[in-house]
């Protein structure tokens, strides 16, 4: 057979590009929308940001170099095989769609850092019903699936990282809205999960 759909490899590789085409995606509607935000009144200290942006840098590292680094980084979880691939793929499509869903709910209420906007707003509605931080359950599940289409322990290892990072971030944020919407928030706490539905 020659057609390219009875090609693993090729199969295989068209699925990568569609992981690929989601995190362009993603990067380059988070790059717009950032020109769009309210006024920031308060931004944690670049100390405060390096705690958990340095576990983001080696989560990507350890994701986008694995099969360069010494066993057991390098060694394979998930087979090299086109139906894991797409499995891949699908969720990725489906974390990127989360993610944007989320991001544009919040809307000028976004930023990457932790920060406090002028008129800030507690949102509650669309995934934000699921869990507090939606954004960030998109970019795992995304991550996640990069990391499942490569197949390599470090990328599995960058994830958790990437969860930790998340996790001592969300820690900052959360105090910050307990402190601009106290009695609301501590609600909002005790009625949904952080990150994942149902769960956490």
């Amino acid at each position: 057979m020659t057609q390219s759909t009875s090609d693993p490899t090729q199969a295989y590789s068209l699925a990568l590009d569609v992981v690929i085409g989601c995190w362009i995606v993603f990067v380059a509607t988070w790059l717009l929308a950032a020109l769009s935000t309210k006024r920031t009144l308060y931004r944690e200290s670049r100390a405060q940001r390096l705690r958990y942006w340095v576990l983001l840098v080696v989560a990507y590292l350890l994701l986008m170099h694995g099969r360069q680094l010494p066993y057991p980084l390098n060694g394979r979880i998930s087979p090299h095989a086109a139906a894991m691939a797409w499995a891949g793929a699908v969720l990725c499509v489906a974390g990127l769609a989360f993610a944007l869903w989320a991001r544009v709910t919040l809307g000028r209420n976004w930023s990457g850092v932790v920060t406090l906007k002028e008129g800030h707003e507690l949102v509650e509605r669309g995934p934000y019903r699921f869990v507090r931080h939606p954004i960030y359950t998109g970019i795992l599940t995304m991550f996640f699936a990069t990391a499942f289409v490569f197949g390599h322990v470090a990328g599995f290892a960058g994830v958790l990282l990437m969860f930790i990072s998340f996790w001592v971030k969300i820690g900052r944020e959360e105090k910050l809205m307990l402190q601009q919407f106290p009695g609301r928030y501590a609600a909002y706490r005790r009625r949904v999960k952080r990150i994942i539905p149902f769960v956490l």
